[in-house]
């Protein structure tokens, strides 16, 4: 594959052009808003030029609604040789896309699993993909060059293939990225109203849960418009869970200790389901779950401070597996959680002690 076509160019469209531009391919750009399109070119996403024929592959970067209309458009155009789109629902647009009569041997669903809280080319990267599943979503139609080319657009991006049927992708994205988005949501608007004395206490816990609750507002419509039903029969699952939770804890206060017991032994059962789900989620680059152990270190509010602390443990030879900052109210410090293989624990705290930082125990 040599050249590729990117029509939209939000955030995942301008991440797989620059992804692919910096593998040396010719990427061609176009977007309905001809702004968003320069934007990406100036970013060395690639080039808003028309192709002077057909490029090998174009990538349909738009919302889902929308995937059936400029597919069918790309295919009058005769834009490419094979065709995908990476909307986050699949179902609804292949069923559109066969309604519209379009070619389904040289087109095949996709859906790369990233993404940011910020959407539009400028909040684009070239590594967005990397080490992210993608899902793929083949029909029957769908031939092996089209399936050969895809693979190809996945292995350029750095991400991980994997084949779903199109439905059941959708109950897995409903689970795993729209519910927890809406739940994200829910919990931040519980802040919207609140005493600023109560926000203020705000940690890393609230600042975890809530974190893509900055999402755009209008992007997630246009997802959830397009899987609503799945989304809606987890939030009702959900709902039950709330329901018995809120019982517990009504139960915590009775005056009968039975009932108190009854309450402690719901909540200890619903934590206990979370720990067990929570364990489950992969690890990097989609290992199976490991365990690491925090090294919590006190971070002065200077320049600099957290680039000399990374080299510091980078010279002791220990690998930080993931990186939480939480900044102390009131104060000018930080606390740096730095996630590392149990073994390493002591070893780094002895050895970070020992160069004058402060290691919480």
């Amino acid at each position: 594959m040599r050249t590729v076509a990117v029509v939209g160019t939000g955030l995942i469209g301008t991440s797989a052009a620059l992804a692919l531009t910096g593998r040396g391919l010719h990427v061609y750009l176009e977007d309905a808003d001809p702004d968003a399109a320069r934007t990406a070119e100036s970013l060395g996403a690639g080039t808003t030029e028309v192709p002077d024929g057909p490029v090998d592959l174009a990538i349909i970067a738009v919302p889902p609604a929308l995937v059936g209309k400029v597919l069918a458009d790309c295919q009058r155009r005769g834009l490419a040789r094979w065709y995908t789109d990476v909307a986050s629902v699949k179902a609804g647009p292949s069923n559109e896309v066969t309604a519209l009569g379009c070619d389904t041997v040289n087109y095949i669903g996709s859906h790369p699993m990233a993404g940011r809280e910020r959407s539009g080319p400028l909040a684009a990267r070239a590594d967005l993909f990397e080490g992210r599943p993608w899902v793929l979503t083949p029909t029957a139609d769908t031939d092996t060059e089209t399936l050969n080319a895809a693979l190809e657009l996945v292995a350029l991006c750095g991400a991980m293939p994997i084949v779903m049927d199109a439905a059941a992708h959708d109950r897995a994205v409903a689970l795993v990225s729209h519910a927890p988005q809406l739940f994200s949501s829910l919990v931040a608007a519980r802040l919207e109203h609140a005493d600023e004395t109560a926000i203020r206490l705000s940690g890393q816990g609230v600042r975890d849960v809530t974190r893509i609750a900055a999402s755009n507002p209008a992007m997630w419509v246009d997802i959830l418009s397009a899987n609503a039903g799945v989304v809606a029969e987890i939030l009702e699952e959900l709902a039950g869970d709330l329901t018995d939770t809120v019982t517990a804890l009504r139960a915590l206060q009775a005056n009968d200790e039975g009932e108190r017991r009854a309450g402690a032994a719901g909540i200890e059962a619903v934590m206990r389901r979370g720990n067990t789900g929570q364990a489950r989620i992969p690890g990097k680059h989609g290992a199976p779950p490991t365990r690491y152990e925090t090294v919590a270190v006190v971070l002065g509010d200077q320049p600099g401070e957290l680039g000399r602390l990374f080299g510091e443990v980078g010279q002791l030879g220990v690998n930080i597996e993931d990186v939480v900052i939480e900044h102390s109210s009131g104060q000018q410090v930080g606390f740096v959680q730095l996630a590392v293989a149990p073994s390493a624990v002591k070893r780094l705290t002895v050895a970070l002690r020992a160069q004058g930082w402060s290691v919480r125990d």
